[in-house]
C-alpha cells in the first residue's frame, strides 16, 4: 500500500465573513482514533450549516475539525483502531462532524454507508440530507402512507429530498418554493402541489390541497412568523418538525392552536448528536432509504459540481438560493 502523504489540502475560514473568506491551505492529514476510519475524500456536499459556521453563526462543535464540510464520499485509506465493517479500498459515504471540505476527512466508521452504484458525486450528496430528512420526517414526524406532508423549501437539498422519500413512502406531498421555476422542479419530482410562497399564502393552499383538513407531517426550516402559520396549516393530531431557522428563531404563537388540534411541535439538530444517536439513524437510512437510492426510486438532485479550491464559488451560489438540489465540491 502507498504510504500516505503527511500534508493535503483542505478549505480553511479566515475569518467569521462572506464566500471570500473560504481559503484553501495545508493542513496535517488526520489520524484515525478509536472506529475511526480515513476516507480520501472524492466529492462533498455542501449544506447551509456551512454556509453559517462561515459566517461566524455557527461554531463546530468541541472536538470537531475547524474545517467545514458535513458530508463526504470517497475511498477508506486507513483504519482506527477496533474497526470492524470497513476495510482499506472500501468505497463509502459518510456523515461527519467537520473536516469534509478537505482531501482526507475523518469518519466514525458507524456513520458510513456503502457507496454501491451511485457516483461520488450523488453519494456525497446523500448522508446529510438522507439522515436529516428520514430522522425527522418518518422517525420524529411519522409520517405513514395515506398521508398529506407539507415540507418548505421544496427546491433545497433537504427539500428535493423530502419531496421525493415522501412520495415514495405513499404520502401526498404539498411543497412551498419561491418561483414558478422551482415549483415546476418540485412538482417533476414528485410533488402533488407545489405553492409558490411569494404570491400564494400557503396556509390557504395547503388546506384547499387536502379538501381544509390539513397537513399531517409539515418539516419546516424556516422558522419566523411560518411557525404561527404551521399550526394554522396542520391537520389535527399533526406533527411539525423543526430543522432550522433561516427567519428568526423567536415569534409570537398562539398555543391556543396546539390545544384545539392536539399538534406537535418538534424538531432537532444533527451535528451535536452523540455518536451511538448518528450511527442509529446511518442504519436506518441504510435499511429503508438506501434500497430506495438503489432502484433509483429516490436520488440525490445534483445541481452543480464545483473543484474543492472553489468552494466560495460553491458558497457564494448557495446564497443565491439560485439552485434546485444539491451543491458539491469535486477532488
Amino acid at each position: 500500500m502507498t504510504a500516505l502523504p503527511t500534508r493535503m489540502t483542505a478549505i480553511g475560514i479566515k475569518a467569521p465573513g462572506g464566500p471570500e473568506m473560504l481559503v484553501p491551505e495545508q493542513r496535517p492529514v488526520p489520524t484515525p482514533g478509536h472506529a475511526e476510519i480515513l476516507v480520501k475524500v472524492a466529492a462533498a456536499g455542501v449544506n447551509r450549516p456551512d454556509v453559517m459556521q462561515r459566517q461566524g453563526l455557527y461554531p463546530p462543535p468541541a472536538g470537531a475539525p475547524d474545517i467545514p464540510g458535513l458530508e463526504i464520499a470517497g475511498e477508506v485509506v486507513a483504519l482506527g483502531p477496533n474497526v470492524k465493517r470497513w476495510k482499506t479500498g472500501d468505497r463509502v459515504m459518510a456523515l461527519v462532524v467537520g473536516g469534509g471540505y478537505a482531501e482526507y476527512c475523518l469518519t466514525h466508521e458507524s456513520h458510513a454507508l456503502p457507496v454501491g452504484g451511485l457516483s461520488m458525486v450523488e453519494a456525497a450528496a446523500v448522508p446529510e440530507t438522507f439522515f436529516t430528512v428520514w430522522h425527522n420526517m418518518v422517525e420524529r414526524g411519522g409520517l405513514k402512507s395515506g398521508e398529506s406532508f407539507l415540507v418548505h423549501g421544496g427546491s433545497s437539498g433537504i427539500g428535493t429530498t423530502a419531496i421525493q422519500l415522501a412520495k415514495a413512502l405513499g404520502a401526498r406531498v404539498i411543497t412551498t418554493a419561491g418561483t414558478t421555476e422551482k415549483c415546476a422542479a418540485c412538482r417533476k419530482l414528485g410533488a402533488d402541489v407545489a405553492i409558490n410562497y411569494k404570491t400564494d399564502d400557503f396556509v390557504a393552499a395547503c388546506k384547499a390541497a387536502t379538501g381544509d383538513k390539513g397537513a399531517d407531517v409539515i418539516l419546516d426550516m424556516v422558522g419566523g412568523d411560518y411557525i404561527a402559520r404551521n399550526y394554522e396549516a396542520a391537520a389535527v393530531e399533526g406533527r411539525i418538525v423543526q430543522i432550522a431557522f433561516q427567519g428568526s428563531p423567536k415569534t409570537t404563537v398562539d398555543f391556543r392552536r396546539i390545544m384545539l388540534k392536539r399538534l406537535h411541535h418538534t424538531g432537532s439538530t444533527l451535528r451535536s448528536r452523540s455518536v451511538a444517536d448518528k450511527g442509529a439513524i446511518a442504519r436506518a437510512v441504510e435499511d429503508n432509504a438506501l434500497p430506495m437510492i438503489v432502484k433509483g426510486k429516490v436520488k440525490p438532485v445534483i445541481y452543480k459540481t464545483f473543484p474543492l479550491k472553489e468552494a466560495a464559488a460553491a458558497h457564494a451560489l448557495m446564497e443565491t438560493s439560485a439552485h434546485i438540489g444539491k451543491i458539491v465540491l469535486t477532488l
